[in-house]
C-alpha cells in the first residue's frame, strides 16, 4: 500500500508566486551582439534546470510506503520467592516453592518452543523483582533460587516495577506465580489492584497460578503471645503484675511453659517467674498472669516467652517485650476512702499529676464495710498513707498495729476531715491517737446512719490561711513564691466545713487556720517521735480550688503534703523524657515528649533540649523537637531494624546543664510472611479478572503447559503497520546537482565573457 502526495513549503500561493518571479527573470538574457545563439539556449537551459529544483525542493513531494512487519514480542514470568513459600502445604509434604520450580522445570520444553517468537523474561521476587539471567542454548534448568527467603511479597510494586523494566516493549502477557499473600511495609505497599488495571489499560494479559492452602497445616499449629500489659513505672521493691494472653493451636492438652525474664544491671535477662499452662481445646487463649519485684532502679526490659513446640513454623511471635522504669527516688502512696466522694477524685489527680509519685487508691466495700485483706500496710510498703473519711470499723485490729508500725518506722500518715474521720470515726482507743496531732474521745464517736453530730463539725464556708508564725514558713504551705504566698492563699475558695479539732497534742503545729477572729486549726503536724510525721486536716473540699480555675496552686499544695509526709520535701528538679507506649512495629512513628520540672514540680522554662535515638546497630540519629507549652514533642520514624533503640534528652537553662536522661524502647521483629501464611486464591482471581476482556485468567499449576502451548499454536497479533517515506526534496543528490548546475552557469559565462 502506497499513496504520492505534496506538501509545499508556505502553501501553494507561495510556491506559485516565487514561480512567475523566477520565470519572469528567465527572460532576461544576454544580448544577441554579445554571444551566439546556442550559447543563449546553453544558458537558458542551466537557469530554468535551476529553478526546476527550487521548485521540487518548496513543493517537497513525498511517497509513503505501508509495509506490515513482524513485531517481537515479550511474555515475562513473575515467580514468588518470599518466605510464606516455604510453607510445606502441597501434594507429599513439597513446599509451595519447590512444587513451583517443579511446574516451571515441567513447561521447559514448551518454553523452549516460545523463545523462537518471544523474548521470556524471568523475574524472581519478594519485596522487589529481581531478573533471572537465562540462555536456552547453555541452561538445562531454570535456577530460581537456592531457598525462599524474601521478607515481603509485594505483588503490586512488582508488577509496577517490571512494567517500567519492559517499557517500549510489546508484552504479549505476563505470569504471575505466587500464593497471593500480598504483604508488604512502604514503599512497596503498591495495591496489586492497581498495577492490575494498569495491566489492563496497556492491553496486557495477566494469568496467575495459586501454591499453597487458604488454610496450611503449618498455620494452624502456633504459640503466640499476645496482649502483653505492665505498668510502665514501677516503685523499687513494689510488686511488678505482668499480664498477657497465649494463643495455642496445634498443640492442645500439652503443657506449656512460660517464663517471665527481668534485666538485671548488668543488662542480663535472668528468668524470674515460671507459669505452666495448658490449653484443653485448639485455638484456646489462655490468661497469663505473672509478677516481680524488682530491686534496683533504672530502666529494665521485662520478656514473656513460652518454649517453641516441635513443627512451629513461626517463631518470632513465642515472646514479648517492653521497658520499664523502676523508680528509686519516688514516693509511693497509698490511699484509702471510705465513700465515693467528689474530694478523693480530685485529690488523687493532683497526686498523679507528678510523674514521681504513684498513688494506690482503694475504697471501702459497700457490702462489707471493710476493705479486702492484703498486704497493703507491709514494713516499707508506702512512703506515705492518708485516710479519708475511712470509719474505725473498716480495719481489723491488727491491721491498725500495723499501720501504727509503719508510721513509727517513717511512713508518713494523713487523715483527711469528714463525718467518720478522727473521733467520729472512733479512733480514740487505736494506736493511731497516740501518733494523730489531735485528741479524741470514745464520746465522740459518730455511729453510721445517724444524724450528723453538728459538735464536731464547723459549718462553711471556711477560708484557709497559714497559720503565724510556723505555717508561714512551713514547706507544705509554699504554694507560690514566698512574696506573692500569702495573697495566693487569699484567692483561693473556701471550704464547704471541716472538722472541729477540740484538742491538739502538746507537740502539734498548726500550719493552716481559719481566715477569721476564731483561728480554727485546719491543718495540723505532728512529729510525736523522731522520723515520724503525721497530718491531720479537718477539710474534705480542696476540690473547689481546681474547679474555680486554681489548678496550680491545687497540685502543687497537695504535692507538697506528700512530699512532706515521705521526707523528700527537698526533692529537686529533673529532666524527664516520656514514651506512650514502649513496642512498636517495625517502620511505625515512635512520638516522645521531654520536659523539666523544678524543685515544686512544676515545669521550668527557658529550657534548650537535645534529643538523640540510638538503634540496635549502635548508630545515632538527631531528632527535632517542636515545643508545645513547657514540653517539647518529638517522633522518630526510622524504626526499620528490630532491637532496642534508646531515647537521650539533655537540657540546659542559662548556660548550665540541667541533667540528661534515658528512656529505651523496642522495634518488635515482626515475620510479615509467617506471621499469617495462608494462601489467598481470592486474591490472584480478582487480579487476573481485571484482564479478563484481553485474556487474562487464573489457573490452576496444572494449566501451565496448556496455557503455554495455546500461546505458541496462537501467538497473539504481532504485526504492525510500518510506513516508509521516500522524499526527494531533502536529499543530498538534489543539493549536489543543484550546486553543479549554478557553478556551471557562472563558469560558463566567465568563460565567455559575460561577466
Amino acid at each position: 500500500m502506497s499513496h504520492f502526495y505534496i506538501n509545499p513549503i508556505f502553501g501553494f500561493t507561495t510556491v506559485a508566486v516565487v514561480a512567475a518571479v523566477l520565470l519572469a527573470l528567465l527572460a532576461l538574457r544576454p544580448s544577441p551582439q554579445r554571444t551566439s545563439r546556442p550559447r543563449r539556449i546553453a544558458l537558458l537551459g542551466l537557469r530554468a534546470a535551476v529553478v526546476l529544483l527550487l521548485l521540487l525542493a518548496m513543493l517537497r513531494p513525498t511517497w509513503i510506503v505501508t509495509e506490515m512487519k513482524k513485531q517481537s514480542a515479550t511474555l515475562i514470568v513473575l515467580a514468588d520467592r518470599s518466605r510464606s513459600m516455604s510453607v510445606a502445604d502441597a501434594l507429599a509434604g513439597k513446599s509451595r516453592f519447590d512444587t513451583m520450580r517443579t511446574v516451571l522445570a515441567d513447561s521447559e520444553p514448551t518454553l523452549r518452543q516460545l523463545d523462537d517468537d518471544f523474548e521470556i523474561k524471568l523475574y524472581a521476587f519478594a519485596e522487589d523483582a529481581a531478573p533471572i539471567e537465562f540462555d536456552w542454548l547453555t541452561t538445562n534448568a531454570i535456577d530460581l533460587a537456592t531457598a525462599p527467603d524474601g521478607r515481603q511479597s509485594a505483588i503490586g510494586a512488582v508488577l509496577e516495577d517490571v512494567l517500567q523494566r519492559e517499557a517500549g516493549k510489546r508484552i504479549a502477557g505476563v505470569l504471575l506465580f505466587s500464593d497471593g499473600a500480598w504483604r508488604a511495609y512502604a514503599p512497596h505497599d503498591v495495591p496489586p489492584q492497581t498495577a492490575a488495571r494498569r495491566l489492563a489499560d496497556l492491553g496486557v494479559p495477566l494469568y496467575t497460578f495459586t501454591f499453597g492452602e487458604a488454610r496450611s497445616p503449618e498455620a494452624a499449629r502456633d504459640l503466640r503471645i499476645d496482649d502483653l500489659l505492665v505498668n510502665p513505672t514501677v516503685f523499687a521493691r513494689n510488686r511488678l503484675d505482668v499480664s498477657a494472653s497465649l494463643t495455642v493451636r496445634g498443640y492442645a492438652r500439652k503443657t506449656l511453659s512460660v517464663q517471665l525474664s527481668f534485666e538485671d544491671g548488668a543488662g542480663n535477662m535472668p528468668v524470674v517467674a515460671t507459669s505452666q499452662l495448658s490449653a484443653t481445646a485448639d485455638g484456646q487463649t489462655l490468661p497469663i498472669r505473672m509478677s516481680h519485684i524488682p530491686q534496683v532502679a533504672g530502666e529494665h526490659k521485662v520478656t514473656l516467652r513460652v518454649e517453641a513446640q516441635d513443627g512451629e513454623l513461626l517463631t518470632t511471635n513465642n515472646e514479648v517485650s517492653t521497658f520499664v522504669t523502676v523508680l528509686a527516688g519516688g514516693v509511693n502512696v497509698l490511699y484509702l476512702e471510705g465513700a465515693v466522694r467528689v474530694e478523693p477524685r480530685f485529690v488523687r489527680r493532683a497526686i498523679d499529676a507528678s510523674e514521681d509519685v504513684q498513688v494506690d487508691y482503694e475504697v471501702l466495700q459497700r457490702r462489707t464495710g471493710k476493705f479486702q485483706k492484703g498486704d497493703r500496710f507491709a514494713p516499707g510498703k508506702y512512703d506515705a498513707v492518708i485516710l479519708g473519711n475511712v470509719d474505725v470499723a473498716a480495719f481489723e485490729p491488727e491491721d491498725l498495729t500495723a499501720l501504727a508500725d509503719m508510721v513509727q518506722a517513717g511512713t508518713g500518715l494523713m487523715m483527711i476531715g469528714g463525718y467518720h474521720s478522727f473521733g467520729s470515726g472512733g479512733y480514740s482507743d487505736t494506736p493511731l491517737s497516740a501518733l494523730l496531732p489531735v485528741q479524741m474521745n470514745r464520746f465522740e464517736r459518730q455511729p453510721r446512719g445517724e444524724p450528723v453530730r453538728e459538735d464536731l463539725h464547723w459549718p462553711g464556708p471556711i477560708r484557709m490561711r497559714p497559720a503565724a508564725p510556723l505555717g508561714i514558713a512551713h514547706p507544705i504551705m509554699q504554694i507560690a513564691a514566698s512574696e506573692k504566698n500569702l495573697a495566693a492563699w487569699a484567692k483561693l475558695p473556701p471550704l464547704d466545713g471541716a472538722n472541729r479539732f477540740r484538742k491538739l497534742t502538746p507537740t502539734a503545729i498548726v500550719l493552716a487556720e481559719s481566715d477569721d477572729n476564731r483561728r480554727r486549726p485546719l491543718l495540723v503536724a505532728g512529729q510525736p517521735g523522731a522520723g515520724v510525721r503525721v497530718l491531720a486536716f479537718a477539710g474534705d473540699s480542696t476540690w473547689h480550688w481546681q474547679m474555680k480555675g486554681f489548678g496550680a496552686l491545687h497540685r502543687r499544695f497537695w504535692r507538697q503534703v506528700v512530699l512532706w509526709l515521705a521526707h523528700k520535701e527537698e526533692a529537686g528538679g529533673a529532666v524527664w523524657v516520656k514514651l506512650d507506649r514502649r513496642r512498636f512495629g517495625p517502620r511505625q512513628r515512635v512520638p516522645f515528649t521531654v520536659g523539666a520540672r523544678g524543685e515544686d514540680g512544676q515545669p521550668v522554662e527557658g529550657v534548650q533540649f537535645k534529643a538523640s535515638v540510638e538503634m540496635p546497630d549502635g548508630e545515632r540519629h538527631e531528632v527535632s523537637l517542636a515545643r508545645r507549652g513547657s514540653q517539647l514533642t518529638g517522633t522518630f520514624a526510622e524504626t526499620t531494624q528490630a532491637g532496642d533503640y534508646t531515647v537521650t534528652v539533655s537540657a540546659t537553662a542559662a548556660g548550665a546543664s540541667l541533667g540528661e536522661v534515658k528512656a529505651r524502647f523496642l522495634v518488635f521483629e515482626h515475620d510479615l510472611e509467617l506471621d499469617n501464611p495462608a494462601a489467598d486464591p481470592a486474591l490472584l482471581t480478582d487480579l487476573a479478572q481485571i484482564t479478563e476482556d484481553i485474556g487474562g485468567r487464573a489457573l490452576v499449576p496444572e494449566e501451565l503447559p496448556d496455557l503455554l502451548e495455546k500461546i505458541r499454536q496462537h501467538p497473539p497479533d504481532l504485526e504492525v503497520e510500518h510506513e516508509v517515506r521516500h522524499t526527494y526534496y531533502d536529499r543530498w543528490e538534489l543539493f549536489l546537482l543543484f550546486v553543479v548546475i549554478i557553478s556551471t552557469e557562472w563558469f560558463l559565462r566567465k568563460r565567455w565573457g559575460l561577466v
